[in-house]
């Protein structure tokens, strides 16, 4: 079985939204402390030993974050038209990431999203 490795990297942003028909208190707006693993998975390591630097992982979804960091999220891109669900954003992290970082060597495997300390939602895709 050909080696795989899976590395691991923890941002964080602070945003606002609110849910469009959702039937309840987050219908209005509110805000998280939103916390982003990515996870990337390296068939192979470079000539320094690394599957990736986890500077490079860490700044790309640093980067992500930043579009979204203290923002009302309904007015941003993709969100004035998809419903900024934590499902749809940890999607939107995982694709922008995706699109980014994925090479013959590195895939983005999944991203979690961290609404609260005790609440997230892990979004990847078939490879």
């Amino acid at each position: 079985m050909p080696a795989r490795y899976t590395l691991k990297v923890l941002t964080e942003f602070a945003s606002a939204h609110t849910l469009r028909e959702y039937p309840g208190a987050c219908a209005r707006m509110h805000g998280h402390n939103w916390k982003v693993e990515t996870e990337v998975d390296a068939s192979a390591l470079d000539e320094v030993g690394m599957g990736v630097d986890f500077k490079v992982i860490k700044n790309a979804a640093r980067r992500i974050g930043e579009r979204l960091d203290h923002r009302y999220l309904n007015e941003i891109e993709p969100f004035t038209e998809v419903n900024p669900t934590a499902e749809n954003i940890a999607a939107y992290f995982y694709r922008e990431l995706a699109a980014e970082l994925n090479n013959d060597r590195i895939r983005i495997r999944s991203v979690t999203l961290w609404e609260t300390d005790r609440a997230c939602v892990r979004y990847t895709e078939d490879q």
